[in-house]
Formats: C-alpha cells, structure tokens, sequence
C-alpha cells in the first residue's frame, strides 16, 4: 500500500484562498521569552531553561499566501503532537 492510496483525512486544514493544505505560520503577539545560561570556563555560554508565556492573540497564516487562517487555530492547537 503506497501513502496515495490511504484516504485523506477530512479534519485537514486547507486554505481557502490557495489551497495550502502543508505549511503554516503561528504568530504569537506580545511574548515574553526567559532563558537561563550558564557561563562556561571559555567565557562562552550555554542555554539550560527556555520559558515563554504568550500575553497577545494567537495568529494562524498560510505559509503560501499569508491568509489570516486564525478561525483555525483551535483545531491546529489540538493536533500539535
């Protein structure tokens, strides 16, 4: 069984503007990054602890288009794995 022969999932998101149905951008608004580093013996550093906490909306884009695809971004939220 070759990957053209399975079904195609009817849950995919596509963009309605230009058919994008593979890349996408999120854009998160007013973010707050915090990132602890320990200096090493050579002067140079090393991240250990990587934080964000997202203040803004949340933005879905096609990555083709740019089409603002936000009224999506709930059902993209739920398939990150």
């Amino acid at each position: 069984m070759q990957a053209q022969d399975l079904p195609t999932p009817v849950n995919r998101i596509s963009c309605p503007k230009c058919g994008n149905d593979e890349e996408f951008i999120e854009i998160a608004e007013n973010v707050i990054l915090t990132t602890l580093y320990t200096q090493n013996q050579d002067g140079s550093f090393t991240p250990e602890e990587d934080d964000s906490q997202v203040l803004g909306a949340l933005k879905l884009i096609c990555a083709h288009c740019e089409a603002d695809l936000s009224h999506f971004h709930s059902r993209f939220a739920e398939m990150l794995f």
